[in-house]
């Protein structure tokens, strides 16, 4: 059974950063898809940044390209979202995804087969 679990949400300054963490089990993530989304009150849930596992490829939401940066590590079986430069529209809950039947780092969260339970990040201005 895959399971995703988030940490790492606070509360944080706009100009600040913060490191997210997804911790994954029950699974063999090195061929999976590995996804952050979040959502913000009365909003869908939206694309922030993808990675195959595999190779380290990356995909970014326009709105957070060059302050955003996903990567894992391969030991721990843990992917980050270290978040820089944070705006006021970047506060939401923040979930971690993963695709199992893709092998492209995809925007569309219905590609993904499992998800995490979302960690809050809070941006006071």
């Amino acid at each position: 059974q895959v399971r995703l679990v988030e940490s790492g949400g606070g509360l944080v300054q706009a100009g600040g950063s913060l490191r997210l963490s997804c911790a994954a089990s029950g699974g063999t993530f090195s061929t999976y898809i590995m996804g952050w989304f979040r959502q913000a009150p009365g909003k869908e849930r939206e694309f922030v940044a993808a990675l195959r596992w595999s190779d380290g490829i990356t995909r970014y939401a326009d709105a957070v390209k060059g302050r955003f940066t996903i990567s894992r590590d391969n030991a721990k079986n843990t992917v980050y979202l270290q978040m820089n430069s944070l705006k006021r529209e970047d506060a939401a809950v923040y979930y971690c995804a993963a695709a199992q039947r893709w092998t492209y780092p995809s925007a569309n969260r219905n590609e993904y087969d499992y998800w995490g339970q979302g960690t809050q990040v809070t941006v006071s201005s």
